[in-house]
């Protein structure tokens, strides 16, 4: 069951739901012989033989410009329904503004539900419809390209992953006791991720005792009563499995909604983590026997060999500790990884760094020495807490640049040596009131969409059965409210949207010719990107699926549109930014500046006053202010002015009216203006 493409636009959705119609309906009646036409006063098919229209109306005309329920039903459901009443024909309303007007045609249904304020009719939508998801499904199972993760056919898989925790005390994925699991899996793909990182502490493995324990009998030796009555009522198939056997359903819940899984071993006593006393941290450590660690790692290794959706296994989560040494690291990891691939070859073997994942510097100088190629992939993660007090004290485009510098200089270089960069931990408090957090998640975005790695979410719990004392602990970094019921923070997944398809790499299908690269404009405050309807409306922010193909041309500092003489251009203080075809003026070059190398800065034509891109967040255009925060101040924020320049091999998109207008240009180009300087 794919995703609804919420990011297609408005026509083709209709054109979509017309899909669905024909392939559906079929009347009790013989069908018809296509198309139909008129004798007399009958309406008849190419036989001669009448066909009685038999319809009802389907509304598409009002203002979301979308056939009216597919927030409430699957698009195929409605179709067989509309069948199963006895009608042979749907009257499919459309207003005319969607054949006639280029903007509102190549609106998202998306956008087109925000821009009414239907918040929960986007969140709602994508259970409800499906259709051939966007990123067709990957060729199990997945290696390494270089710097890619890839399938069988050689496409890229960009793994988008939310963290769902399995290692705290009950020992059970949690939230099982507030939803069905199989609601959970289908909201996890309703939210655009791909995969998910199910922990697992490593006492499930090694302790029959434990791994026998029944799911009841877990929560019972907690006090956790409540929770079985949840779970009972939730999930009562599972809660007398044994505590391996419900980790095992649910890798097989999320198979069933075609969910990767990466299996993480991320403690050995079950319990929250991470500290550097927790006898868990390194090698040695009072519950992390490297032997037994190597013999967890077969065991899961076993128990999952053939099951298509777990593509990799990470080895350890978040080494660290007083015992923390690189000669270990080596001896250890490069063990554990021959161990795992020795029994699943098929699986992705993921190795974590030291300091709590946050150095894997020591790989420059060491490259690691494995037996098998094709299947490594390092990890990192990166957190606001990461780089601390700088964030709400420092100047944004300052802290930023530094936290990017110590990124690449610890872990980001590995994309440069040809691995994959899986950041398997990043994640903020979503209440959206911690400075630090809003700070940080502005700059990471930034680099998640130019160095375009894997990721992975901490995390989907919106609750915990039980962390560190506290039953029933509300999780603010949790992309589920408390009870699981529906995402706490709606637009955060907006922002993160923008991040989950992959921007670079072999990503067109077998067979497809793959786009040459362009550039994308991202800005991640909101998670869009710079793209442009029509000749006559300004540029905005939109979907970065939707995104105009840019060039950006470094020496002459221009960036126009690909395949057209259409360049940027800066027309004044809090004024939209035009496209225009001379591009030699100082209004038509543009440069990265600031400490963040974010803002994207022009002159003006009177004074020479240097103004930044912006966006005006009332109306999402996209204008030109004065640059902010260039100079030490803490109390300022620069994130509207942010925007970065991407690389990309997305497949091109050039709307018709550019194209149109672009070969009269053309023609006066050749004929007319011969000495006119035009740049594409």
């Amino acid at each position: 069951m794919g995703r609804f493409p919420h990011f297609f636009s408005l026509l083709p959705i209709f054109s979509l739901t017309v899909i669905f119609l024909s392939t559906t309906i079929a009347p009790p009646q013989p069908a018809a012989s296509l198309p139909l036409s008129t004798d007399s006063r009958w309406i008849v098919d190419e036989t001669g033989r009448r066909v009685k229209l038999s319809c009802v109306n389907w509304a598409s005309h009002l203002d979301a410009v979308v056939a009216e329920g597919l927030s409430k039903q699957p698009i195929d459901s409605i179709s067989k329904k509309i069948v199963s009443m006895g009608f042979n024909c749907v009257r499919l309303t459309w207003p005319l503004f969607l054949a006639t007007n280029d903007s509102l045609a190549n609106t998202t249904v998306r956008q087109s539900f925000r821009n009414l304020g239907l918040i929960e009719s986007i969140a709602v939508i994508f259970l409800s419809t499906t259709t051939t998801p966007p990123n067709p499904a990957a060729a199990l199972p997945l290696s390494t390209d270089s710097r890619w993760i890839v399938d069988e056919t050689g496409r890229r898989v960009k793994l988008s992953c939310v963290s769902w925790a399995s290692h705290l005390e009950a020992v059970v994925a949690e939230g099982l006791s507030k939803q069905p699991i199989d609601s959970i899996s289908k909201k996890i793909v309703s939210m655009g991720f791909n995969c998910v990182r199910l922990t697992w502490p490593l006492f499930l493995a090694i302790n029959d005792s434990l791994a026998s324990t029944t799911v009841r009998h877990s929560f019972m030796n907690l006090g956790l009563i409540d929770s079985i009555a949840g779970f009972q009522a939730n999930n009562p198939s599972i809660i007398d499995l044994s505590l391996i056997n419900a980790y095992q359903a649910v890798v097989s819940n999320l198979g069933k909604n075609n969910v990767m899984v990466i299996l993480d071993n991320h403690i050995s006593k079950p319990g929250w983590c991470c500290s550097k006393f927790d006898g868990s941290g390194f090698f040695g450590d009072q519950y992390f026997n490297p032997d037994l660690w190597i013999k967890g790692l077969t065991m899961m290794a076993t128990l999952f060999k053939g099951t298509t959706n777990v593509v990799g296994m990470s080895l350890r989560n978040e080494l660290r500790g007083p015992k923390q040494n690189v000669n270990d690291w080596y001896r250890y990891m490069q063990k554990g990884a021959e161990a795992v691939h020795a029994i699943n070859p098929d699986v992705l073997v993921i190795l974590s760094g030291l300091t709590f994942d946050k150095d894997l510097s020591f790989l420059i100088k060491r490259p690691v020495s494995l037996s098998f190629t094709g299947k490594l992939v390092f990890e990192v993660h990166w957190y606001g807490f990461s780089d601390g007090l700088p964030w709400k004290r420092g100047n944004p485009n300052h802290v930023c640049g530094r936290a990017m510098h110590q990124f690449m200089r610890k872990a980001g270089f590995v994309l440069e040596q040809g691995y994959p960069l899986f950041l398997s931990e990043f994640g903020v408090d979503l209440r959206g009131t911690d400075v630090i957090d809003n700070r940080y998640l502005n700059c990471l975005l930034g680099v998640a969409a130019e160095l375009d790695f894997d990721w992975a979410l901490w995390t989907l719990a919106g609750s915990y059965y039980l962390k560190e004392g506290v039953s029933g602990f509300d999780e603010v970094y949790g992309l589920f409210n408390w009870n699981w019921s529906e995402a706490r923070n709606s637009s955060f997944l907006d922002r993160i949207s923008g991040i989950q398809l992959p921007f670079q790499g072999p990503i067109e299908q077998p067979g497809q010719p793959g786009a040459k690269q362009h550039k994308v404009i991202f800005h991640p405050l909101t998670g869009q990107c710079l793209q442009r309807k029509s000749l006559l409306e300004p540029l905005n922010l939109g979907p970065c699926t939707d995104s105009e193909a840019w060039i950006y041309n470094t020496q002459q500092k221009t960036i126009t549109i690909k395949g057209t003489y259409f360049c940027l251009q800066a027309d004044g203080l809090n004024k939209p930014v035009k496209l225009g075809v001379i591009c030699s003026g100082s209004t038509s070059k543009w440069e990265p500046i600031s400490d963040s190398n974010m803002h994207l800065s022009s002159k003006l034509a009177r004074h020479g006053a240097r103004v930044c891109l912006d966006v005006d967040l009332n109306s999402n255009t996209i204008v030109t202010n004065t640059c902010k925060c260039l100079k030490i101040r803490h109390k300022c924020d620069p994130a509207s002015q942010w925007f970065k320049i991407v690389n990309s091999t997305r497949s091109l998109k050039v709307t018709t009216p550019f194209l149109r207008f672009n070969s009269v240009l053309d023609f006066f180009r050749k004929n007319m203006l011969g000495s006119l300087v035009v740049l594409a």
